[in-house]
């Protein structure tokens, strides 16, 4: 289960956008796509979370720090509204998440073995692939 961390909406900024695409007769004449922006700096996000966060090599994350998220894929402002918040809210949630540590591990003997098997197969073919000299 993801931790969920709940976001002010005094720090998201949304704006309401002309989508791409088909849209019939209403495509230029409504705005109906939204554009996301979250400031991951001035937040008020756990330091950890916002360290891991801009740590993320996300496209979505601007060079600057800001989150970046358009939504269109429905033709109602709302319903992409919510789509482009629940989004955000999914990027959050995982790097809330600890990443999980790392054990080191051995090769198997019997994979140790196979592994210089093949390796010597191989320079036995190379050697025979040599020049011959008389």
């Amino acid at each position: 289960m993801r931790p969920r961390i709940a976001i002010p909406p005094g720090e998201v900024e949304i704006t309401a956008i002309r989508a791409q695409g088909a849209g019939g007769q209403n495509v230029n004449k409504v705005a109906n796509a939204v554009h996301l922006r979250f400031d991951i700096a001035a937040s008020s996000l756990p330091e950890v979370v916002r360290m891991r966060l801009l740590g993320l090599g996300d496209r979505r994350i601007s060079k600057e720090g800001v989150v970046v998220i358009k939504a269109q894929a429905f033709r109602s402002l709302e319903k992409n509204r919510a789509e482009a918040l629940r989004r955000l809210e999914d990027l959050i949630a995982g790097a809330a998440e600890p990443p999980v540590p790392r054990w080191p591990t051995r090769p198997s003997r019997a994979s140790v073995k196979k592994r210089l098997a093949d390796k010597a197969r191989r320079a036995a073919l190379k050697l025979g692939r040599a020049r011959v000299d008389d």
